[in-house]
C-alpha cells in the first residue's frame, strides 16, 4: 500500500509540474510564467531529490524546446535549479508565510542571475559595474512580472496541493525520506 502511495504522489506531482509547463506555452503577459513555481513545488514535495531536479527540468526543457531556445539559458537553468534547492528548505514547512518568503527569495536570485546573464551576454550593455546596473535596471518591470506570476502559480499549485491532500488518502501519508 505504502508503495502504491508513493507512486500516485510521484504521478500527481509530476503532472502538476508538466501541467505548469504548459502554461508557459499559452498566451500571458511578458515573465507571468509558473517557472519558479514549478521548482518550488517540486523541491517541496518530491521526496526523492534526484526526482525534484529531473521531473521539473524535464518540463521546463521540453516547454524551451518548443518556445525557443537562447544563449541566456545557463542562468535560467542555474537559477531554476537554485529554487529547487529553495524547495527543499520548506519540504516538511510548507505553509503560507515559508512558501511566501520561499516565491520571495527565489525570484529574487532568479532576477539577478538572469540579468547578469543578459549583461554576460548581450552586446547592448558595457561590460562595466554601470553596464551591469543598466541591465538590472532594464529588468525591474520584468520582475514585477515574474514576482507577481511566481505569487500566483504558487498560490494554485500548493493550494490545490493541500486541498488534494485532504481529499484523497493516498496523499496525506508523508512520503519515504
Amino acid at each position: 500500500m505504502r508503495t502504491q502511495n508513493l507512486k500516485l504522489q510521484v504521478i500527481t506531482i509530476s503532472a502538476i509540474i508538466f501541467a505548469l509547463a504548459i502554461f508557459r506555452l499559452l498566451p500571458h503577459l511578458p515573465n507571468v510564467s509558473p517557472v519558479a513555481a514549478m521548482a518550488l513545488f517540486g523541491g517541496a514535495y518530491f521526496a526523492d531529490k534526484k526526482l525534484a531536479f529531473i521531473v521539473p527540468f524535464a518540463a521546463l526543457l521540453l516547454s524551451d524546446l518548443l518556445l525557443g531556445l537562447h544563449n541566456t539559458m545557463i542562468f535560467v537553468y542555474a537559477g531554476f535549479a537554485l529554487t529547487v534547492i529553495i524547495g527543499f528548505m520548506i519540504k516538511d514547512r510548507v505553509s503560507v508565510t515559508n512558501t511566501a518568503f520561499a516565491v520571495l527569495a527565489s525570484s529574487v536570485l532568479f532576477f539577478l542571475l538572469t540579468n547578469f546573464g543578459a549583461w554576460m551576454t548581450s552586446p547592448l550593455y558595457a561590460k562595466t559595474a554601470e553596464g551591469l546596473m543598466q541591465a538590472y535596471a532594464a529588468g525591474i518591470p520584468f520582475f514585477q512580472n515574474s514576482l507577481i506570476g511566481n505569487l500566483v502559480f504558487a498560490a494554485i499549485i500548493f493550494g490545490g496541493y493541500h486541498m488534494l491532500q485532504k481529499n484523497v488518502a493516498a496523499l496525506k501519508e508523508p512520503v519515504l525520506k
